[in-house]
């Protein structure tokens, strides 16, 4: 399952020296400058940034996310891309510009005013221009489907990636579009500057994932693309000899269509890659590199690359975690890991590789009060309390096993915020500076790997300059967290009724 750690060096190459090549055996690769990346910090920077950034669009919009809230920060995100779209129409030639919004069917349909009366107003005005597809899990289906109420549904399966993108530019994050996510709900946010090859992969993998998603339409009808099997009400009947399919293989049929469309994409811009870098670095011309960039028809040589990491189980990809994996068996002694996720409930695959090598670890959750479930209403309210005992549970464990050590919990506290922070920072043996970092969706949960559509980067780099900044936003994150010991779950905050005690483990696997 996990890939050869060791491809062949390029010799040829200058990133023939980093450690972590290995991926490209799996996902495209792709070498930038690191003046093209900067580490963002705070939700009303992320805010700003996109309104600017959509002001400017010429030729495509791209946001991919779990929600679009019905606040009036959200209103002014759709008026900005309202104002782009008719600023487009008033041009000499036709537009070109395209706005591609996908979000999550059952979180983007949730109340009577939503996402999707959000975007209405867009995709009347605008049809030929705006494209909004909602995806549905192909597991929530038949009588579950009919069953399961409002709000619970979105327990099964979700579409959590978040990226938004912006002719060439590009912001991975694991902030939803939402007030409290341009406010005071802190997450973790790059941005990708003029990136075109970063930019394509991300919009073919949008649109991957939006074909196979319903099309919402004017009349706040949705439709599934043409030619395409339905996520949930299984294959349209050609003729009547056909017998009743089974609801399983209509479920297969969809997941395999699904597999197909999205492993294309990650399959060709591998090619591409492969044959961009093949061409840079290995072509039989008489010029050299440097000849080459000073008649100015070559970009600086990368010392930074990029690799996407894709995870969506119901279709059987598996990227993220076999890389993350990977990652967490490879860190040897002497290397530290930072693991920050805004809701910790690690697989017990994850977790027996962090109790069971040699690297430190300092992983930083929430604590009870900035968990973004924290005073909600009915069972939802309990959900902090589950995830104490989740942590507590862990805590025992490292102890019993003597870690204490080497394996450190920390809580994030902020006085009216909330934390929704997820991603690693890796430090190899020796060094005061991360030479790799991974950004966004995934939670490293049980949902993240088993039931939700995820995508994250990582990103390793030898600039000095850009590690530094890795560095400082580790650094501004875990300043306000305190250290976990076994005096924390004395707290009468930390009481933890029995009956979540009894119910968390049959609940784990959902949230």
């Amino acid at each position: 399952m996990v890939p050869a750690v060791t491809s062949p060096p390029c010799c040829l190459c200058a990133e023939g020296v980093h450690r972590f090549q290995w991926i490209r055996n799996l996902v495209p690769e792709f070498g930038v400058s690191s003046s093209h990346v900067r580490v963002l910090s705070s939700p009303a920077e992320f805010f700003e940034l996109m309104k600017g950034q959509i002001k400017v669009a010429k030729r495509r919009v791209v946001m991919a996310s779990l929600y679009l809230g019905i606040g009036p920060l959200e209103q002014e995100l759709v008026d900005c891309l309202e104002s782009t779209l008719e600023k487009s129409l008033q041009a000499k030639f036709p537009s070109e510009l395209r706005v591609s919004i996908l979000l999550d069917f059952t979180r983007g349909s949730r109340g009577r005013k939503n996402s999707r009366t959000m975007l209405l107003p867009l995709l009347q005005r605008f049809p030929e221009q705006v494209r909004v597809s909602l995806f549905h899990t192909p597991n929530l289906r038949g009588l579950l489907r009919l069953l399961i109420p409002e709000r619970f549904n979105e327990t099964i399966g979700l579409q959590h990636i978040k990226v938004y993108l912006f002719d060439n530019n590009v912001i991975l994050s694991g902030a939803n579009l939402s007030d409290s996510y341009f406010t005071n709900r802190q997450d973790r946010y790059v941005f990708l500057q003029d990136c075109p090859e970063i930019a394509d992969f991300f919009t073919e993998l949008v649109d991957a994932v939006g074909d196979v998603s319903l099309q919402l339409q004017g009349d706040d009808t949705v439709q599934v693309v043409e030619g395409m099997v339905h996520p949930y009400k299984g294959l349209a009947r050609r003729g009547r000899e056909e017998g009743p399919r089974s609801e399983k293989s209509d479920r297969a049929a969809y997941c395999k269509a699904a597999n197909k469309r999205v492993m294309d994409v990650i399959n060709s811009a591998r090619t591409r890659q492969q044959m961009l870098h093949a061409q840079t670095f290995h072509s039989d011309s008489l010029l050299t590199q440097e000849d080459a960039a000073a008649a100015g028809d070559r970009r600086p040589a990368p010392d930074t690359w990029i690799y996407p990491l894709i995870q969506m189980k119901p279709f059987e990809i598996q990227i993220d975690e076999i890389v993350t994996e990977t990652l967490l068996t490879e860190a040897e002694r002497g290397a530290k890991v930072y693991l920050t996720t805004g809701y910790f409930n690690l697989t017990q695959a994850y977790m027996d590789l962090v109790l069971g090598t040699r690297a430190e670890y300092q992983i930083l959750l929430a604590s009870p009060e900035v968990n973004g479930f924290f005073g909600a209403k009915g069972v939802a309210g309990a959900i902090p309390a589950a995830y104490v005992h989740i942590e507590r549970q862990f805590y025992s464990e490292v102890c019993s096993l003597g870690q204490q050590e080497r394996v450190q919990l920390q809580e994030y506290w902020r006085r009216d915020w909330t934390f929704h922070a997820k991603g690693l920072w890796l430090y190899l043996a020796g060094s005061s500076l991360p030479c790799l970092t991974l950004i966004g969706s995934p939670n490293f949960g049980y949902r993240s790997v088993h039931r939700d559509l995820e995508a994250q980067i990582a990103i390793v780099t030898e600039s000095r300059a850009l590690q530094q900044q890795f560095h400082q936003e580790q650094e501004q994150l875990y300043r306000r967290a305190g250290v976990v010991s076994s005096a924390t779950f004395e707290q009468p905050s930390r009481q933890v009724k029995l009956w979540v005690k009894m119910v968390t483990p049959l609940i784990k696997n959902f949230f």
